[in-house]
């Protein structure tokens, strides 16, 4: 036993810059926790957009299986719905900004604003739904865009709605989405006429392949790039694309009956919260003398007619043999659980758990609700539950900054503080998170509290990141992928940086109102005020009791005991000779502690 005692103590001075990996093999099962609140926090890390005491008191109570059913059930937030509160019920102009406070209400749940007796509480769906908008991006960025934010809000609901059902039919209402015609132009894409030189737009038909659904290259069924050769095998030509491009034709807003005399609704939107419908003067169906007969899509074994698709069809009829096709490829179950995985558990997950989300997406191709499946197997896999202990260098993601600011939100108890402005104070409501410097400036770069981020509002249709972009350094040595940091430029990093503090040290429920017409998101610091200290602080009066709070709370109890110990040597010696006269001394252990924890590089690994 001395023998034994020996080698433990050796390990876990080893491990002093990491968690203790004791009793965590996973022999008890990855779906019959959570055994500890460690546990519970950090499920609900990968699950929800942050845990909060409450949720992993929760979760600890009722255990995986039953929270999943809890979640699955919930019902959905909407955006548009929140939306028609604001302009209806408000009688406000509503813009990007109303669209950004939807977002928030369903990120950040609780009582609805219009109703509190309504409770927010599909975590998990709108947790989804952002990682969707992640992979099948538009975006505000885009001109058109940003002046319709219903149609945005329209396609953010689209996403909602089917965050659990099937990939095929969200695939083809993700492609009628009139925001995503406009992003990509499949809107008002029309079949070529030499005369007029006019060829279809292949923009859509380029990224539904490439970025939506097969991806580049041919893949084995655990995410692993097929070789011939020692080389990779092209999952596609241009003559594909080509061809995807004349099938993408013919399809324009709802209410036109031609491609040149109608446009968008630029009264109320109507068309933009339509699917687009089909013309079929302008579809390319092989018939004209400037169509493209025999069009051949994505050819692979088993593919339908080999994938030719046949002349005389209708917009309708091809568009659904194109979809078919693009769904049926055996690359869309790696391609998609490989991102759902690294948008929600880790960025370099092994192949063996890409192969068996994978099968599960395969198994439940015909299912309506066959992403719920995939989101069960994402998130109850034995490596998300116990990566963390068996790869210990290489598991984990970096957290994004939104994530992080909801996290930090919905861990302190956010809410709307101040707010005066409208002739009925419309803004003086605690679950309308609006504000200048919080939630309307989430994507500031440069200045005040942003993070460079916000929903649906990536530069490009490539995201905020790649999920392959290998990060300078030895993570690009060691062949691993780093996707978030690539967002992570100098200046960006020093600004959240900068964020943190602003939102660690100010933003209190507390502070003065006066000028604060719109209001901002705040926490209440005083919240914790008992577990920053029971005495007069200094050495006899430790902050243990915070530190392992906040561990527990923001770190789903990883923090190291060198951290841990680093923590408490700074915090310690803040007693009650700090004071201003007016605050609670107490509340420098708890700014200090936010500000040191959310800043570190082991809390922005999210393990």
């Amino acid at each position: 036993m001395a023998a034994l005692a020996v080698a433990v103590s050796g390990i876990v001075f080893a491990q002093s810059h990491a968690p203790d990996a004791m009793l965590h093999d996973g022999f008890e099962g990855a779906a019959l926790g959570p055994f500890t609140d460690s546990d519970a926090s950090r499920f609900l890390a990968q699950a929800t957009f942050g845990p909060t005491d409450g949720d992993i008191a929760h979760l600890r109570a009722v255990g995986y299986q039953t929270w999943l059913t809890e979640q699955f059930a919930a019902a959905p937030t909407h955006t548009l719905a929140y939306m028609d509160w604001v302009e209806t019920t408000l009688g406000e102009q509503v813009g990007q900004d109303s669209r950004r406070e939807a977002w928030f209400l369903g990120a950040l749940g609780g009582p609805d604003p219009a109703n509190i007796s309504l409770i927010h509480s599909d975590q998990l769906r709108q947790r989804v739904a952002f990682a969707l908008s992640e992979i099948m991006v538009v975006s505000e960025q885009n001109a058109m865009l940003a002046a319709f934010p219903r149609g945005i809000a329209y396609y953010q609901d689209t996403l909602v709605d089917g965050a659990f059902g099937n990939f095929r039919t969200l695939l083809e209402k993700m492609t009628l989405n009139p925001a995503m015609g406009v992003y990509l132009n499949m809107l008002a894409n029309q079949r070529a006429n030499a005369a007029q030189n006019i060829h279809p737009d292949e923009n859509y038909a380029r990224e539904i392949n490439q970025l939506f659904s097969v991806g580049l290259v041919l893949l084995n069924p655990d995410g692993t790039p097929t070789l011939s050769g020692g080389q990779e095998i092209p999952t596609y030509t241009q003559d594909t694309i080509s061809a995807f491009a004349h099938v993408f034709t013919g399809w324009n807003w709802s209410d036109c009956a031609d491609f040149t005399t109608c446009g968008p609704d630029w009264t109320n939107s109507t068309n933009f919260m339509q699917p687009m419908a089909p013309i079929a003067a302008y579809h390319d169906n092989g018939t004209h003398a400037d169509d493209m007969h025999a069009k051949q899509l994505l050819a692979y074994p088993g593919a339908q007619n080999g994938g030719v698709l046949t002349d005389g069809g209708t917009p309708a009829s091809d568009l659904a043999f194109a979809l078919d096709n693009i769904y049926n490829h055996p690359n869309v179950g790696p391609f998609i659980s490989k991102q759902l995985i690294q948008r929600l558990v880790t960025s370099n997950p092994a192949p063996a758990y890409v192969q068996r989300v994978a099968a599960v997406f395969n198994a439940n191709r015909a299912n309506a609700n066959q992403l719920r499946e995939v989101i069960k197997a994402v998130l109850l896999d034995p490596e998300a539950r116990f990566g963390q202990w068996r790869s210990m260098d290489t598991f984990g993601k970096l957290r994004e900054p939104l994530l992080a600011l909801t996290h930090f939100w919905r861990a302190m108890h956010a809410r709307h503080i101040c707010g005066t402005d409208g002739p009925n104070g419309h803004y003086a409501n605690p679950y309308r998170y609006a504000g200048y410097i919080t939630a309307w400036g989430t994507s500031d770069s440069q200045y005040g509290s942003g993070v460079a981020q916000a929903p649906i509002n990536a530069p490009s249709v490539f995201n905020f990141f790649k999920p392959s972009y290998l990060p300078p350094g030895e993570m690009t040595t060691r062949g691993l992928r780093g996707p978030e940091f690539q967002l992570q430029t100098d200046s960006i990093i020093a600004n959240t940086v900068n964020s943190v503090g602003v939102r660690s040290f100010a933003l209190d429920f507390s502070d003065s109102c006066a000028g604060d017409d719109f209001g901002e998101v705040r926490i209440d610091h005083l919240q914790d005020i008992a577990l920053a200290a029971s005495a007069n602080g200094g050495a006899a009066d430790p902050a243990n009791r915070l530190v392992d709070a906040y561990s527990k709370r923001f770190m789903s109890g990883q923090m190291s005991p060198f951290m841990r110990q680093t923590l408490l040597t700074y915090l310690n010696p803040i007693d009650s000779t700090w004071t201003d006269g007016v605050s609670d001394w107490r509340l420098w252990r708890i700014h200090t502690a936010l500000y040191l924890i959310l800043s570190s590089p082991e809390y922005m690994i999210q393990k």
